[in-house]
Order: C-alpha cells, then sequence, then structure tokens
C-alpha cells in the first residue's frame, strides 16, 4: 500500500500478475485498487504455497520457476497481457547470505523476464530485491525497458532487512 500510494501503479481497470502471492496480502491490496469486485480490473497471482482465496483474485498454486508457470499465468491475463506485474517472490533461506542473494535475484530477473512479455506499453513492474552486487545488471536491463526505475524501502520493511524493491514505470516495450 505504501509503494502505491508514493508511486500509483495501481489504477482502476489494471489487468495485473501478482507473482509470489501468498499470504496475499498484495493480491488483496490490488484487487480493491483496481476494483475487481466491480468488474473492472483483473488480479491472477501465482505461489508455491497455499494461499487463503482473495475475491476477485484468480490463484494458481505452482512453483513460478516451473517451465509451464508463466505461459499458465498469462492465459488467465485478458488478452494475455498485463498493466502491471508485482513480484513478492523469495526462495527460502539457506542462511548463507551470498548464495540466498543470488537465489532471489534469480527469481527477479525470471519476474522481469515474464514482465517484458506480458507488460502493456505504460507498464509497471515492482519487485522484491535484495541489496548485494548482482542487482547492477537487473537494473541495466530495466533502465533500458522503462521510462523511470528507482529503489524503493517501504517503511513497514525493517531498517536492518536488506530486502527492498524496485519500481518501474511506463514500459517501452521491447
Amino acid at each position: 500500500m505504501e509503494i502505491d500510494a508514493k508511486h500509483h501503479v495501481l489504477e482502476p481497470g489494471a489487468r495485473v500478475a501478482d507473482l509470489g502471492a501468498a499470504p496475499g496480502g498484495w493480491s488483496q491490496v490490488a484487487a480493491a485498487e483496481v476494483k475487481t469486485a466491480e468488474g473492472l480490473g483483473q488480479v491472477v497471482a501465482i505461489d508455491l504455497l497455499e494461499m487463503e482465496p482473495v475475491p476477485g483474485v484468480a490463484f494458481l498454486q505452482l512453483d513460478f520457476m516451473d517451465p509451464e508457470a508463466p505461459a499458465r499465468l498469462q492465459a488467465l491475463l485478458r488478452g494475455g497481457r498485463a498493466d502491471v506485474v508485482l513480484s513478492d517472490m523469495a526462495a527460502p533461506g539457506t542462511g548463507h547470505t551470498r548464495t540466498d542473494h543470488l537465489r532471489i535475484m534469480g527469481l527477479a530477473e525470471a519476474a522481469a523476464e515474464f514482465a517484458g512479455e506480458v507488460l502493456e506499453r505504460g507498464g509497471a513492474f515492482v519487485c522484491k530485491v535484495l541489496q548485494g552486487g548482482t542487482e547492477r545488471a537487473l537494473l541495466d536491463r530495466l533502465k533500458r525497458e522503462f521510462a523511470s526505475v528507482r529503489h524503493v524501502k517501504p517503511p513497514a520493511s525493517r531498517a536492518e532487512s536488506a530486502e527492498m524493491y524496485v519500481v518501474a514505470l511506463g514500459f517501452r516495450g521491447r
């Protein structure tokens, strides 16, 4: 909610793909903001974990890294396209900082690839990342594909956490 309040990524009528959706907080916010209850917007979500049903959200319980997952998720989107891709995906922690960083960045890169395939021109991509080192390649890619790219650390995030979000607005298309 803090990211959307500041960057206005969720608009009534938007089609949203929520990657790493469980336990469902982002899906709830997205459904309310795009007005799925009024029949305007659409939210499709995916997660490896179970998620309680969220009104107005189509949910796939499936690993996003499964080779079939992106196509199955895209098939749920009206017209196969999205206006917003949200990714809160995280790999289970190993306790080894470098390994954990590489794993979450691999998920972020997969999410960015999916966003590049499904986003409409002008679309938005919001993705959890960790501060660390490999994000330079991802940032360079996003800067080529989006008009605006910035890092955001919402006030709700613990100060000592390396977790932050990249917010990319104004998708230029490929």
